[in-house]
């Protein structure tokens, strides 16, 4: 087995599923400017709660996408301060 410590996995994981999240709200913006088939609420709020809540604030912002609907305006904030609190705690006391 190789010596890839689980503080290595978890950034990896992080710093994938933040790209995949910030990538699909910029493809939902690009749908919803060509009145295409979206993609659901519930799948980028998710993402966000997974882990990709740096992407998906920065989707937000670069994009200028969801900031109008309350549940991200405020969710995603809310989930990026629970995740960073619990990161920092994970890498820095456990």
């Amino acid at each position: 087995m190789s010596d890839i410590s689980l503080k290595t996995i978890i950034i990896l994981y992080l710093v994938i599923i933040n790209v995949v999240t910030f990538l699909l709200y910029g493809v939902d913006k690009w749908k919803a400017q060509r009145s295409r088939w979206r993609i659901p609420e519930s799948v980028l709020l998710g993402l966000a709660a997974i882990g990709g809540s740096v992407g998906a604030w920065l989707g937000m912002r670069v994009w200028r996408h969801k900031t109008q609907h309350a549940k991200f305006r405020y969710g995603v904030p809310i989930i990026l301060i629970a995740q960073g609190a619990l990161l920092v705690w994970f890498l820095f006391y456990k």
